[in-house]
């Protein structure tokens, strides 16, 4: 009687791992594509409200935001690493369940 419930708990689980994932992997995408768009802001906004100050100005969030699209490189190797490792784990407890 309890091979239903059983059943519905392993589906969950084989269902919620990917969907984890995918939304780890989206997450960290979002806030690095945020922070970037933050820092290029600043550089717009300095460049255009102080003029030839803001100009000079302007080199340190654009130093920073190219220093953020390096970390961004890193993290997204990162992430597909940790991606495909991960996948790879639940791929081999799916093909061969434990006792």
């Amino acid at each position: 009687f309890l091979l239903p419930l059983v059943v519905a708990i392993e589906v969950i689980s084989f269902l919620s791992r990917p969907i984890s994932l995918s939304v780890r992997l989206f997450a960290n995408m979002l806030a690095g594509h945020i922070t970037l768009k933050v820092f290029a802001g600043f550089v717009v906004q300095l460049a255009a409200a102080l003029g030839a100050i803001g100009w000079g100005l302007a080199v340190l969030p654009l130093g920073m935001a190219v220093a953020l699209q390096g970390l961004e490189f890193l993290v997204a190797f990162l992430q597909a690493y940790v991606f495909t490792i991960l996948t790879c784990i639940y791929l081999n407890d799916a093909i061969h369940p434990g006792h």
